[in-house]
């Protein structure tokens, strides 16, 4: 059964929160790289009950859980169209039975046959409303992914949200910014950072010895007024995981170092005003 981890020892679960206007709970999906791409399947369905029980409003997943990331690491089969869309549909249909928006880190096949890392937004409802796509890939990453070519933002309930996919929300923070211009209140980072047996490992979020990937989630947070939360696998030895930060650039919520659970968190949605994000005088940076 996966565990829904408290933040802090200190600090209690929430509570239910979503006929609040100004509130939402979201659940981020901190689990083991998956077995197989059916093994997926099973641990999206079945985080998605979790988090339902949970109370959760918006349940957000790793980078390409499904069928999991591609690395050198694991062994993922081959891309497989049909297997893809009865993936997204069988967890779409979970999503509607529970009455819980989705964003399911996953791939696709363009019309030209080129494989994306992409994210698939599912509504409470269990309709699709649509996937953001991986823009600015990683160098490594050019050999397997063609890249995304445009940003949107959507809307569950009452809160407008965006997506920047692992690398791109680390070192182009305007694929932060572009969504919060354009109305998000929170940005979602499904990302994947494997096992590094050279790194040092955290025991603490956002210690001064950590990665500089930890100090990026408050920079994107911060200088967009936007809360912004990130989701890695439950990986042992990895350098990252998954955390909620404030529109302050404080931590709200951060999981355990490669225990696999849910995360969750109430926000206040009053506080993501975005006003450094819509104080960006673009113009003044134009180099042509």
């Amino acid at each position: 059964m996966i565990r829904i981890a408290e933040p802090n020892p200190d600090t209690p679960l929430p509570t239910g929160n979503s006929a609040s206007p100004n509130k939402v709970r979201i659940a981020l999906a901190n689990l083991p790289f998956p077995s197989s791409p059916e093994d997926s399947i099973a641990q999206a369905i079945s985080a998605i009950a979790t988090a339902s029980a949970a109370h959760a409003d918006i349940l957000c997943f790793p980078e390409c859980f499904v069928p999991g990331y591609r690395d050198r690491t694991h062994s993922v089969p081959p891309p497989d169209a049909a297997f893809l869309t009865r993936a997204h549909t069988t967890i779409a249909a979970a999503a509607g039975r529970s009455n819980l928006a989705v964003i399911l880190g996953t791939e696709r096949i363009a019309d030209n046959n080129q494989l994306l890392a992409t994210a698939l937004v599912i509504d409470r409802d269990g309709t699709l409303l649509g996937f953001q796509d991986k823009v600015q890939l990683a160098p490594q990453e050019e050999s397997t992914y063609a890249p995304g070519t445009t940003r949107q933002v959507f809307r569950s309930g009452n809160v407008t949200f965006g997506i920047s996919i692992c690398h791109e929300g680390w070192r182009y923070p305007e694929t932060v910014r572009w969504p919060v211009v354009h109305g998000a209140q929170v940005v979602f980072h499904p990302h994947f950072h494997g096992h590094n047996p050279n790194a040092y490992v955290p025991t603490t979020f956002a210690d001064p010895a950590n990665s500089i990937f930890e100090k990026t989630m408050l920079c994107r947070a911060a200088e967009n007024t936007c809360y912004f939360a990130s989701v890695n696998f439950a990986i042992p030895n990895s350098d990252t995981t998954s955390a909620i930060i404030n529109p302050d650039g404080t931590v709200l919520a951060w999981q355990p170092y490669g225990l696999a659970g849910l995360l969750l968190a109430d926000l206040d949605l009053t506080a993501a005003t975005g006003l450094y994000a819509h104080r960006f005088k673009p113009q003044a940076y134009d180099m042509r």
